[in-house]
């Protein structure tokens, strides 16, 4: 097996989905993969943490939203309550986004355009959630959404992203960089990538378009390995994507991507 570039790990609730949970995660840990979560709610939390796998990252709030005092409220309360299970579990980051989305990905709270009072609550919202995170002993991420699947999400640009956690500069909040929404949001990945590093907690991938493993679609994602390791990045690499159709040939394809 050739050696991977980076740590690498793949979000077990896109993949085996007729399994359980809990076994999805067990063979991502046999396979050499950590393992990313979305919400925490509806799972045995017992048999995850007895699973003993390495959780990367994991949806680190339940509602909430950046831009507005109610939705700051409900955030940092949700927040405070996922780095719970977050520290139980052992996960490494915690995800955010700019509001909470509902079926379909769709977010809750839209806003086609956002005012600069509105940037300054969402950095003050984010300066509060690195004080909790500071006092919990967590990390939160911020990701980027694209506009297609996520209309009307603010701050769900990768230069909104970009500009919100490098204006907050904490070691408690990075970017969780999706490659597969930047590539639908203008693709340029590769400079994306050199713009945001030194900020980024996780890089996420799926290839585009489909949401599949790479090697499925049109992203030169070999390439963009090549580019982050000569860039210096070192962090890692999760695989959110489904199966374009065996699971674990699927996870030897973004294997050999990334190595």
């Amino acid at each position: 097996m050739s050696q991977t570039l980076f740590p690498l790990a793949a979000c077990a609730e896109m993949l085996w989905q007729e399994k359980p949970i809990e076994w999805r995660t067990s063979r991502l840990k046999e396979m050499g993969f950590g393992v990313g979560l979305w919400n925490w709610p509806d799972q045995d939390l017992d048999k995850l943490e007895k699973s003993g796998a390495n959780f990367t990252i994991m949806n680190g709030y339940l509602e909430g939203r950046l831009a507005d005092d109610e939705g700051a409220d409900m955030l940092l309360k949700s927040a405070r309550e996922t780095a719970q299970i977050g520290k139980r579990l052992g996960v490494d980051r915690l995800n955010l986004h700019g509001t909470g989305l509902g079926d379909g990905g769709i977010p809750i709270w839209q806003h086609e355009v956002v005012s600069g009072a509105m940037w300054m609550k969402a950095k003050d919202t984010l300066n509060h959630i690195c004080d909790m995170a500071e006092e919990e002993g967590v990390v939160f991420t911020l990701e980027n959404l694209n506009l297609l699947d996520h209309p009307g999400c603010p701050f769900g640009s990768t230069e909104d992203v970009i500009a919100l956690v490098s204006a907050v500069d904490r070691p408690q909040l990075r970017i969780n960089l999706d490659l597969y929404h930047t590539q639908i949001g203008g693709g340029d990945l590769v400079r994306w990538c050199e713009k945001a590093l030194p900020w980024i907690g996780e890089v996420q991938v799926a290839d585009n378009p489909g949401r599949c493993e790479p090697g499925t679609g049109e992203i030169n994602y070999a390439g963009v390995a090549k580019a982050l390791k000569k860039m210096g990045y070192t962090g890692p690499v999760g695989m959110e994507a489904f199966a374009a159709g065996d699971e674990e040939v699927a996870l030897e394809a973004f294997r050999a991507a990334f190595s």
